[in-house]
């Protein structure tokens, strides 16, 4: 059953829907018997008037029976539909069916057929499925179904999606911390600082940032720089640019960059800041099928102990 901003979307689609048929039986009815037509001399006739290369004539007899039936029979069958599962608009039909509810009843079969294969992997932790080949590889297709399209099929992310397959974390890598992520999500958030700084200010600040991880930068406005960036960046980014994984604020004296090293990209994200949301996921995968994710994703960054 369909959510209507107002009253008026659901008469109108109930009406469109019965008046299509409506339509159908009229038009089936109208068509039962010959058309006689009366000619001004008196005679009659019981073609359409047509005629083709002298001796062809169109002729204007009723509809076949059976094909009549069949119509009136499919207009029946459309009003009992109609009755009996969502189509009149709001009316969400006798049945009660919604294509909600069928998802979910499938998941929920799915996830019972799966169980025996879960079972094994319900008393490891998530560092044992890691080294696990069987979980590893369930791991890996519910990576590759729910997660490839941001993070990429080898999941080394991109411009505004972050590499699973290094040691720099956002909100850390500890298994926990990866299931915490993947069922809640997460939502990064950098005010924008344009009101604060003038444009020559965020400059310098962009070259100290650069400078933090070895860029090449100014040394003359990377000292210009230091002070601003001492004074607001680091409550965030910490006072050597470390980073906060509680707050989600990246490092900045690597280089690892979510969007970019330059001085352009930089100060972009200055004055406009960033907001960049990871979704919850625990409407998607059950808790195991989280876990197994989880397990996969720490196995990448944790190569060593995952063999």
């Amino acid at each position: 059953m369909s959510d209507f901003i107002s009253n008026y979307w659901g008469i109108h689609v109930s009406l469109i829907a019965l008046g299509g048929i409506v339509f159908c039986v009229y038009l089936l009815w109208s068509q039962r018997k010959v058309t006689v037509t009366t000619l001004p001399d008196g005679t009659t006739r019981s073609d359409t008037g047509h005629v083709y290369d002298e001796d062809l004539r169109e002729l204007n007899n009723p509809l076949p029976r059976w094909w009549m039936w069949m119509y009136l029979l499919s207009c029946v069958f459309a009003v009992l539909y109609l009755l009996l599962f969502p189509g009149l608009g709001s009316f969400g039909g006798w049945l009660g069916y919604t294509s909600v509810n069928s998802l979910e009843s499938n998941q929920a079969a799915i996830r019972e057929r799966l169980q025996p294969v879960y079972a094994r992997f319900e008393t490891m932790s998530v560092e044992e499925i890691a080294q696990d080949d069987q979980g590893r590889g369930i791991g890996q297709r519910f990576f590759l179904n729910n997660c490839a399209t941001c993070h990429g099929s080898d999941a080394r992310g991109s411009r505004g999606f972050p590499n699973l397959a290094d040691k720099d974390w956002l909100y850390g890598g500890a298994p926990e911390q990866i299931i915490e992520t993947i069922t809640n999500g997460r939502h990064g958030i950098m005010p924008p600082q344009g009101d604060l700084f003038d444009s020559r200010t965020v400059s310098d600040i962009a070259h100290y940032v650069r400078s933090l991880s070895g860029l090449a930068a100014d040394p003359i406005r990377v000292a210009r720089g230091k002070e601003p960036f001492t004074n607001t960046c680091a409550a965030c980014h910490g006072a050597e640019g470390e980073g906060n994984q509680l707050l989600g604020a990246p490092r900045l004296n690597d280089r690892i960059w979510l969007y970019g090293s330059s001085e352009a990209t930089i100060v972009e994200a200055i004055m406009q800041g960033r907001d960049n949301q990871m979704p919850a996921h625990n409407a998607i995968l059950a808790p195991e099928e989280i876990k197994m994710v989880a397990a996969y994703v720490w196995g990448l960054s944790n190569q060593e102990a995952s063999k």
